[in-house]
């Protein structure tokens, strides 16, 4: 018999300090969730998952969208390919899909879109800093699954990346920028296939982020 929860299977670095999967796993409680955490080198999860979630942590590295290396970047092959083979059984098996920052990227990639590697140089609007506390606002499109999720449609949201989503992936359309007109979200033309630039995962204590995963949870719910 099967739990009564549905399960996520959720993605991240293998790292002895979890935080990332720590904090979602709480906000995936709170919306009535199971998560599950794969990782590279980590062991196999094999369960019949209802949706998944790819979290942050390191630059994808750019040969997966044409780019050469950047010297100053982080990368981490391992977790790419678990993660893009994740996302392509996630993909046939039509499940609710949510990408947290690098998340977001790596849903972009996957439908052969782009990145700018370094957008630092570029910022002049919003901070450089890294911060999981609200540091800057985002505009999110009326009419978009996100604009249905989160209300008002100008929140404030934290700040944990150099890199921002480029050229948008085939059937994929933006639906949030920052007052520098950087990509902050991205959704599925008719799926829930959902990114978002910044941590909703470290803002529990706010609203918007918890109706991030309410609205994720109502999908996963409909197809459970």
């Amino acid at each position: 018999m099967r739990e009564q929860r549905p399960r996520i299977l959720v993605t991240g670095p293998n790292k002895t300090l979890k935080v990332g999967w720590w904090a979602i796993r709480f906000m995936l409680w709170l919306v009535g969730l199971k998560g599950f955490y794969r990782y590279p080198g980590g062991p196999e999860i094999d369960i019949d998952y209802d949706g998944v979630v790819i979290s942050g942590g390191d630059d994808i590295h750019p040969v997966h969208y044409g780019d050469p290396e950047n010297a100053k970047s982080r990368y981490d092959p391992a977790r790419d390919a678990l993660e893009i083979k994740i996302l392509g059984e996630a993909l046939e098996k039509d499940v609710p899909i949510l990408g947290i920052c690098r998340g977001a990227q790596l849903l972009n990639i996957v439908a052969k879109g782009s990145l700018f590697q370094d957008i630092r140089p570029e910022r002049k609007l919003t901070p450089n800093r890294y911060t999981a506390l609200p540091a800057k606002e985002v505009n999110v499109k009326e009419n978009s699954q996100l604009s249905e999720c989160v209300k008002p449609q100008q929140f404030a949201v934290n700040s944990l990346h150099n890199q921002a989503m480029k050229r948008i992936g085939k059937d994929m359309l933006v639906t949030a920028r920052d007052a520098d007109g950087f990509v902050q979200a991205i959704e599925h033309k008719e799926k829930f296939i959902v990114g978002v630039q910044w941590h909703p995962e470290y803002l529990p204590y706010l609203s918007a982020h918890r109706a991030i995963f309410r609205c994720f949870a109502k999908a996963v719910q409909a197809i459970h």
